[in-house]
């Protein structure tokens, strides 16, 4: 099943008045290795909306894991009709698969949250009270997290200050977002959009509409080790800037004019001192020259690199994702 064109769900969004009458609140959950975690996530998330009294729906979506966790998946939806789990055919990255989640999402609003339990399932209470007050999008903002050391917590805060100054989107929290809870207008019109390669959280903050938040303290992963490694997190960056600012652009028009201008004075020095008998100096300040000017230009070709890139990717209209299988509630076969 291709995953290119998402059929969105035409659902009116609710007044806030509809909102303290009746919701249908979807959880979106991407799985990448997460046997051991989910089944302790799911009896979590029973014992907080049973709290709610309302309807509630589980749309959990296995990024290709190397482990059982679609087999985990499947064994928890033959008990409850309440959960859906999909199986990309590949790793696609959680982005895409928060994409994919949201698109077959039913609920009225839907909290996008991991399934490692850093992020306490306790919270969605606390997102779904401020919801009904009105807002299309509510961010929970870590106010605190365990077992994370201070350096770590500056960067991160540095992280994601720069991708706010980078991207051009103002209104991204400085302590990063990995869990929040969106209205149904703003995921019907975030299905709308198909690109690639992005950073769905930096998306919807670029959208718009109202935007408030909670705080809570972020805890440590219950079992497992964390998917996100190196090579993920510097793609993630890199998207995040190209996709939403010309900033890298215009960097390198000016460090283009910048480099022009020095060379030109550099020239006019050489040929000033030509005439006082002053040979330039000879093979060292030529190779500085060359490794210098080079650089800079292998470093402008770079950036152009990967703006192309990603046009060409976009141009190709492959599909976003593909899925592999699916599993409905209380189905014992697919």
């Amino acid at each position: 099943m291709m995953g290119n064109r998402i059929q969105t769900i035409d659902s009116p969004a609710k007044s806030p008045e509809e909102k303290q009458i009746f919701s249908f609140l979807s959880i979106v959950t991407p799985a990448y290795n997460e046997k051991e975690n989910l089944p302790v996530l799911y009896n979590r998330l029973i014992e907080v909306l049973s709290k709610l009294g309302i309807e509630w729906e589980w749309v959990i979506v296995d990024d290709h894991s190397d482990d059982s966790t679609f087999e985990v998946i499947k064994k928890i939806a033959a008990s409850d009709k309440r959960i859906r789990g999909i199986r990309f055919s590949r790793n696609h990255g959680s982005h895409l698969a928060i994409s994919c989640g949201l698109a077959n999402a039913k609920g009225d609003c839907a909290v996008v949250m991991a399934a490692d339990l850093q992020d306490p399932p306790e919270v969605i209470i606390d997102l779904y009270n401020e919801w009904r007050k009105g807002g299309h999008v509510v961010w929970a903002i870590r106010g605190r997290r365990d077992g994370i050391n201070i350096v770590y917590r500056v960067f991160a805060k540095c992280f994601w200050c720069a991708i706010a100054i980078l991207s051009g989107v103002k209104n991204i929290p400085s302590q990063g977002i990995d869990f929040f809870l969106i209205d149904r207008k703003v995921i019907t019109n975030l299905c709308q959009f198909n690109e690639s390669n992005t950073n769905i959280v930096i998306l919807i903050a670029w959208m718009g509409f109202d935007q408030t938040s909670i705080t809570y303290t972020k805890r440590n992963r219950l079992h497992g080790t964390t998917g996100w490694a190196l090579k993920k997190k510097t793609k993630i960056v890199i998207d995040s800037i190209i996709s939403f600012s010309y900033i890298p652009i215009r960097f390198i028009s000016y460090l283009g004019i910048i480099t022009a201008i020095i060379g030109f004075l550099y020239a006019l020095f050489v040929i000033f001192n030509s005439f006082f008998g002053k040979p330039p100096e000879g093979w060292s300040s030529l190779m500085v020259a060359i490794f210098l000017v080079g650089g800079i230009q292998m470093i402008m070709l770079g950036i152009l690199g990967e703006y192309i890139w990603r046009t060409l990717e976009e141009s190709r209209r492959r599909p976003r994702y593909i899925i592999e299988d699916m599993i409905t509630g209380c189905d014992k076969e697919n």
